[in-house]
């Protein structure tokens, strides 16, 4: 299985920034195949869980067009964290910040972000 902690969430004046961390640890042989192909999603209340950004493990990026030019994933794969670089940030960019193996499916515990005008 894998454990996946999140961690950087806080709260900002729009225009901020701020880095979110999630570090992996796979506990099986099979779930070290899990942990380089990384996503991040974000939930505000009353919304659906929405995709923000993902990275393979051949360092092949997504963003959703919302935070496109804004957001930035890396990952660092020797120490199994991918990373979410967020700029400009806006009001509407407050939520729950998870990440999740793309492909495994799990999840984190969530960080919130919450970004005053």
């Amino acid at each position: 299985q894998v454990q996946l902690v999140e961690s950087g969430g806080g709260s900002v004046q729009a225009g901020g920034s701020l880095r979110l961390s999630c570090a992996a640890s796979a506990f099986t042989y099979s779930a070290m195949f899990c942990i380089h192909d990384m996503s991040w999603y974000r939930q505000a209340p009353g919304k659906e869980r929405e995709f923000v950004s993902g990275i393979d493990s051949d360092s092949i990026t997504r963003y959703a067009d919302a935070v496109k030019g804004r957001f930035t994933i890396s990952q660092d794969k020797a120490k199994n964290t991918v990373y979410l670089q967020m700029n400009s940030l806006k009001p509407e960019d407050t939520a729950m910040y998870y990440c999740k193996t793309t492909r495994c499916t799990y999840w984190g515990q969530g960080t919130q972000v919450t970004v005053s005008s």
